[in-house]
């Protein structure tokens, strides 16, 4: 038999190394490669010329894929510049794009000339199948189309889009498997694993991981709705406390960050998990949602204690029940202010998260949504708070499905916003600024200038007024120079045009938290 493919995982540049965490995602995929094909890691994020090692192991190694993780915002760009920099070099090596990115808007990643197999959803089995279809049938180099010579065969296997004759093929959906299922992750696999342990706020080496995949709930700006449809599968506590004992006891992890699209899914499930945590007693920060929280009794809040929760990443999302029901959010205000009472009463700072100015009525809702954050902080003054603007993600349309049953179950948004542009068609046009605003929170064509400065404004004024306890590295009495000084604003709602602020952050820099997290 031939010689296996030498499998490159790239994670294309997307944070400075200061703010790199261990590529969970490409550990996943070389924890199902290990034994059957080998495979090399390689993390833009750690290095500014990942592009000459990709090019270098291509050289080097006789047969090769590259398979690149991609999320929308601005993790494209990089992506596009190590596919065709490949491309160029061995037109022969296919190339597969997985992700998010992909997963949401398949049909723009698969007209990229450059990309031969797109990836959605859950990759690890689909990766592996991709792999065995093209050992089994030595696909060689079509030079007229830069691309594998038979993209039929993978024909079949589901959760992938694919092009016949440049038109997209999308496979049937792939079920998803509990993360248990799979092989424990390869943490040694990363080159200079150490340089992931960084410090947070948190510990001198804080260490991340993933327990948990999916949501059940359908917010409207979420991919991760998008991504798996409705779905949580659970990690099993076995395999937590295998993992903790593995960061601790091997690479000295004094703090966890749990990516978890959700952490606390249900309150019986949570139990056994704090269980775990409050054991190892690891400082620790996780995504979570109100109305969970603010629903557990008092003994589980009280086990939160004990597992040494610093800090919850908390969907607040806005300020009135109304536009809570038009994001599908499933959640209330009253839910926010009971976990903030709960949070202060147990020890931990939530981090409160606001999409602010839908469409209907931005600049509305944007004031409702500032008043409320200002009881919030009445009830909690040290609740952290990040704002976005609301932009709607692809969704699965249960009719459409109902349907289109033979098809793939794709997400699907073709404009931005009720009367907004079309969606780019290729990857080149969603690393055009705006788009990388949309996708990113940071933008919507609704927006004017005034309700910009607005927003702007009022978050400068709140991070002075209240510096995010994430920021461990500036003094605290340049902290309290910037409360200080931002205090009567703060007091009188005056927030326009804070010039004294902009004057004093030229010498006093601080983190803000929805730029730079833990």
């Amino acid at each position: 038999m031939s010689q296996h493919r030498h499998v490159i995982l790239v994670n294309p540049r997307m944070c400075s190394p200061r703010s790199a965490r261990l590529p969970l995602s490409l550990l996943s995929l070389a924890a199902v490669l290990d034994g059957r094909y080998r495979y090399t890691i390689v993390d833009g994020n750690l290095s500014t010329r990942f592009v000459d090692t990709v090019l270098r192991t291509v050289q080097t190694e006789k047969k090769t894929a590259l398979a690149v993780t991609v999320m929308p915002g601005p993790q494209v760009a990089p992506a596009i510049e190590i596919s065709r920099a490949v491309r160029k070099r061995d037109p022969s090596v296919p190339i597969i794009w997985g992700g998010y990115f992909p997963t949401l808007y398949p049909d723009a990643a698969i007209n990229a000339p450059y990309v031969d197999f797109v990836v959605r959803g859950q990759g690890e089995e689909t990766l592996l199948e991709i792999l065995d279809r093209l050992q089994s049938t030595e696909v060689a180099a079509n030079p007229s189309s830069d691309s594998v010579a038979d993209p039929t065969t993978v024909a079949g296997i589901s959760g992938i889009t694919w092009k016949r004759d440049q038109t997209p093929v999308h496979e049937v959906e792939r079920a998803f498997r509990a993360p248990d299922t799979f092989p424990p992750l390869p943490y040694e696999a990363v080159p200079n694993v150490e340089r992931y342990f960084q410090p947070s706020f948190l510990g001198r080496r804080t260490a991340v991981h993933q327990a948990a995949i999916g949501c059940r709930y359908r917010c409207s700006f979420c991919g991760v709705v998008s991504m798996f449809n409705g779905k949580t599968i659970l990690q099993g506590v076995e395999r937590l406390a295998s993992v903790m004992t593995t960061l601790r006891d091997r690479y000295g992890a004094d703090a966890m960050q749990f990516y978890d699209h959700n952490f606390f899914d249900r309150e019986e499930t949570s139990v056994p998990i704090l269980e775990v945590l409050a054991r190892f007693g690891l400082p620790w920060w996780c995504y979570a949602r109100a109305d969970t929280l603010a629903n557990f009794s008092s003994a589980t809040w009280e086990l939160i204690r004990q597992s040494r929760l610093r800090m919850a990443y908390i969907g607040a999302e806005a300020g009135t029940d109304e536009a809570l029901r038009r994001m599908h959010k499933g959640s209330r205000v009253e839910h926010t202010f009971e976990v903030a009472r709960r949070c202060r009463a147990y020890g931990v700072t939530p981090e409160f998260s606001f999409v602010l100015g839908g469409p209907e009525d931005p600049e509305g809702e944007i004031e409702k949504t500032f008043s409320f954050i200002r009881t919030l902080k009445k009830i909690h003054p040290e609740c952290e708070v990040i704002l976005y603007f609301y932009s709607p993600t692809p969704q699965r349309d249960p009719a459409w499905i109902r349907r289109e049953q033979q098809r793939a179950d794709l997400p699907r948004l073709d404009r931005y916003g009720p009367d907004g542009p079309s969606l780019p068609t290729t990857p080149e046009e969603w690393t055009e600024p705006r788009w990388i605003d949309f996708v990113s929170h940071q933008d919507a064509p609704w927006l004017t200038p005034k309700i910009r400065r607005r927003v702007k404004d009022f978050a400068k004024v709140l991070y002075c007024r209240f510096p995010t306890v994430q920021d461990y590295s500036t003094p605290q009495w340049a902290k309290r120079i910037l409360g200080n000084l931002a205090a009567w604003r703060y007091a009188t709602g005056r927030y326009d045009n804070p010039w004294e602020l902009d004057l004093a952050k030229r010498v006093i820099r601080i983190r803000e938290p929805q730029r730079v997290s833990i």
